[in-house]
């Protein structure tokens, strides 16, 4: 009897852990890159004042869809950022790139893991507060908690429509970037953050999602110019399982 017991509580503590391992790799969350523009990015991922770091920094994604990676969260609450550098060299083991070390640049901002109202919460948006240098889009993907999870952020070239007094030319005598203004960015791409008030006009409560994915140039980028909003909104798909 006694022999019988002790084989059924293992039995219990066996399918226990196998529940909790499956949780954990459920619960586990990416940050995946993929480089759509015709160009190589350089991402600077930046953790917040006091996480870890998931990224070394040194990758090159390539143009036209070849530029994929994939770094993994903390299981537990993590802040940051991503950036697109462009026009990237190394000198001295240090990467010197046309735009993306400093403004201006477009900036991915990323929550995950937020225990806010007890909840697995995710938080993104796409800022161009600092400026705009390469287009870039953040979506949840693997959603497992459910709610509300749309995409955001800039699909249009920001930079080909800039005025000419805010342009940032590189070396080529392209133009690299763009300083902009709150309105000019907004008008063209009303699914980012414009200013420090600032908010998507889209609601957004995202529970754990399995991966957050930011796809830059992605296929349908639209041309800067009258009218580009209307596209950008219509793009905007709402998870709301």
């Amino acid at each position: 009897m006694a022999k019988q017991l002790a084989l059924t509580l293992l039995a219990v503590a066996v399918v226990a852990a196998a529940a909790t391992t499956s949780t954990t790799a459920a619960a586990a969350t990416k940050l995946t890159l993929h480089n759509l523009c015709p160009y190589p990015v350089w991402p600077l991922v930046t953790p917040n004042t006091g996480f870890p770091s998931i990224s070394d920094n040194t990758v090159r994604l390539d143009g036209g869809g070849r530029g994929l990676v994939s770094f993994t969260f903390p299981d537990s609450f993590w802040a940051g950022r991503v950036v697109a550098r462009t026009g990237c060299a190394a000198a001295g083991g240090v990467a010197r790139c046309e735009t993306g070390n400093a403004p201006p640049a477009t900036v991915v901002q990323l929550v995950v893991h937020s225990p806010e109202g007890g909840q697995d919460l995710a938080a993104y948006s796409v800022s161009l507060v600092d400026g705009f240098n390469v287009p870039a889009v953040v979506s949840p993907q693997a959603i497992v908690g459910g709610g509300q999870c749309p995409a955001l952020g800039c699909a249009a070239d920001l930079n080909a429509g800039c005025p000419r007094s805010q342009r940032v030319v590189g070396a080529g005598g392209a133009v690299v970037a763009c300083r902009g203004t709150a309105g000019y960015f907004k008008a063209r791409c009303p699914l980012t953050r414009t200013t420090g008030s600032d908010v998507e006009p889209v609601p957004q409560h995202c529970l754990a999602p399995g991966e957050l994915k930011v796809v830059f140039c992605q296929p349908s980028m639209v041309a800067a110019g009258a009218g580009a909003a209307v596209p950008e909104l219509i793009r905007t798909v709402v998870a709301n399982i």
